[in-house]
C-alpha cells in the first residue's frame, strides 16, 4: 500500500510538471508568433522608409535650392505647372554613365564578329522549330519580348495584362507576372536576368525581382506617367532605365530604388512616345513618336540633339546596331535606316502594302543581321551605307493574324523569337540544332 501511495504521488507530481511545461511551451509559441509579426511589420516599414529616404533627401535638396525667396514653401514639391519636381540626373550618375560609355566605346573598336555566329547559309534554312502558348486564349497577343542571353530566358508581354518569363532550353514557363490591369506593352530584363521591368497601358511601370523559388515578385510599382507606357529600355550599366509614354514624356529611373530622377518633356512637341531605346554606349537615347518623328536625346543634359522625319504613322519600333552608328526605325510605311555619324537616312525598306504597318525591327547582337516584322518576318544581311543589304530569308507569320508584333534574335542569331497577335511565342531556327542543344 505504501509503495502504491508513493507511485501515485510521483504520477501526480509528473502530471503537474507536464502541465506546467505545456503551459510554458504554449506561452513561448505565442511570444514567438507575436515577435515574428512585429518583425514582419518592421521589415515592411523599413522597406517603405528606404523608398522614402531618397525622395526625402532629394526633396530636401530641392528645398534648399528653392528656399531663397523665389518660390513659396508649398510649391517646393510641385512645379508651377502642377508637375512634380524631380531631383535630376546628378553629377555622380553622369560620371557612372560616362565611364560606362568610355569602356564600351573602347571595346567596340576592338569588337570582332564571333566565330559562333549563325551563318547566312544557316539563316536561309530557318524554319519554325516550336510554338509555345504562353498567354491567355481569351485575350491573345504578344506585344513585346526580350531575351536574357546568358541564361537563354525569354520574357514576353501580352494583351492579357501578364508578362511571362520562359526558359527556352527546357520549354518551361518559369513565372507568370500578374499585376498590371491592362496590356503589357514593353518588357525588359535587367541585372543578369534577376529583374524584369514591364510597362503597361495601365500607365504604370513595374519592377519584378526573381526569388529563390524561381517566381518573379513585384518590387516597385511606378506611377509617374499619366498615359499609356509604350516603351521600357535598360541602360548598359544595369543601374538605370528609361520609360516612354503617350503622355509626351520620358522618365529616367534609378533601378534599385525605383526613384524617377528626371521626367523629360519636349516643349516644342505634344505628341506621345511610342518607342524608345538606349544607344549601346548609353549616352544617347532614341525615341519614336506617335507623330512619326524620331528624336535623339543626350541623356546627360536631357537635350533633344537631333530629330529625323519622313516616316508615316507612329514609329512603332527603334533599334540601334551594336556597331554604334546605324539606327533602324519602323513605322506604318516600313523601315528606315539612319547613319548617326551624318544624321542621314541612307536606306528604306517598304516591303508591305499601305494597309500593313511594319510592327517591329531589330538588329542582332553582333550587328550582322537585321530582322523586321509586319505581315511576315524578313531577315537582311547588314552591309555598309553604300553597299546593298541582301535579303536572306522571309519567314511566314504562322499565327494567321498577319501581325508580327515583336521579334528578337537569340544568342549568336541561332534562333529568332517572334510574337504575334495570337497567344503563341514562336521560335524559328535551324532544324536539328534544337535537338543537339537539348
Amino acid at each position: 500500500m505504501l509503495s502504491n501511495f508513493a507511485l501515485e504521488q510521483q504520477l501526480h507530481t509528473a502530471r503537474q510538471e507536464l502541465s506546467h511545461a505545456l503551459y510554458q511551451h504554449d506561452a513561448a509559441c505565442r511570444v514567438i508568433a507575436r515577435l515574428k509579426k512585429e518583425r514582419d511589420e518592421a521589415r515592411g516599414l523599413l522597406a517603405q522608409a528606404e523608398r522614402q529616404i531618397p525622395m526625402a533627401a532629394t526633396t530636401a535638396v530641392g528645398a534648399t535650392a528653392l528656399s531663397n525667396g523665389k518660390r513659396a514653401a508649398e510649391d517646393e514639391e510641385m512645379g508651377p505647372d502642377g508637375k512634380k519636381i524631380r531631383p535630376g540626373i546628378s553629377n555622380s550618375v553622369i560620371e557612372t554613365l560616362t565611364e560606362c560609355n568610355a569602356a564600351l566605346s573602347q571595346q567596340r573598336k576592338k569588337r570582332q564578329i564571333p566565330a559562333t555566329l549563325a551563318s547566312v547559309d544557316a539563316l536561309e534554312r530557318y524554319t519554325q522549330l516550336n510554338s509555345y502558348p504562353l498567354h491567355k486564349t481569351n485575350k491573345p497577343g504578344i506585344l513585346s519580348l526580350d531575351i536574357h542571353y546568358p541564361k537563354d530566358l525569354i520574357a514576353t508581354g501580352g494583351v492579357d495584362s501578364n508578362a511571362v518569363v520562359f526558359d527556352r532550353p527546357s520549354g518551361q514557363i518559369i513565372s507568370t507576372l500578374s499585376g498590371h490591369s491592362k496590356r503589357v506593352t514593353s518588357v525588359k530584363f535587367a541585372s543578369e536576368g534577376e529583374l524584369v521591368v514591364s510597362g503597361s497601358a495601365d500607365k504604370t511601370v513595374r519592377v519584378w525581382q526573381s526569388s529563390e523559388n524561381g517566381n518573379y515578385d513585384c518590387r516597385h510599382v511606378l506611377k509617374d506617367h499619366t498615359a499609356e507606357v509604350q516603351a521600357v529600355t535598360v541602360h548598359a550599366t544595369n543601374n538605370y532605365f528609361v520609360t516612354a509614354s503617350l503622355d509626351s514624356t520620358w522618365c529616367f529611373y534609378d533601378l534599385a530604388s525605383g526613384l524617377c530622377l528626371a521626367q523629360v518633356a519636349d516643349a516644342t512637341e505634344s505628341e506621345g512616345y511610342t518607342s524608345a531605346a538606349f544607344h549601346p554606349d548609353g549616352l544617347i537615347l532614341g525615341t519614336g513618336t506617335s507623330g512619326s518623328l524620331v528624336k535623339i536625346w543626350d541623356v546627360k543634359s536631357q537635350a533633344n540633339v537631333a530629330r529625323f522625319d519622313g516616316h508615316v504613322g507612329p514609329v512603332t519600333a527603334i533599334s540601334f546596331s551594336e556597331n554604334g552608328y546605324f539606327l533602324a526605325t519602323a513605322a506604318h510605311d516600313g523601315v528606315k535606316l539612319w547613319d548617326l555619324r551624318k544624321l542621314k537616312n541612307f536606306r528604306n525598306f517598304s516591303l508591305y502594302d499601305e494597309n500593313t504597318p511594319t510592327q517591329s525591327v531589330q538588329f542582332d547582337h553582333s550587328g550582322s543581321y537585321l530582322a523586321l516584322g509586319g505581315s511576315d518576318i524578313r531577315v537582311f544581311q547588314v552591309a555598309s551605307v553604300k553597299a546593298e543589304w541582301n535579303h536572306i530569308k522571309t519567314l511566314p507569320d504562322l499565327s494567321g493574324t498577319g501581325k508580327a508584333t515583336c521579334l528578337k534574335f537569340g544568342p549568336d542569331a541561332k534562333y529568332i523569337a517572334v510574337g504575334s497577335m495570337d497567344r503563341n511565342l514562336r521560335i524559328f531556327g535551324l532544324p536539328g540544332e534544337d535537338q543537339m542543344e537539348s
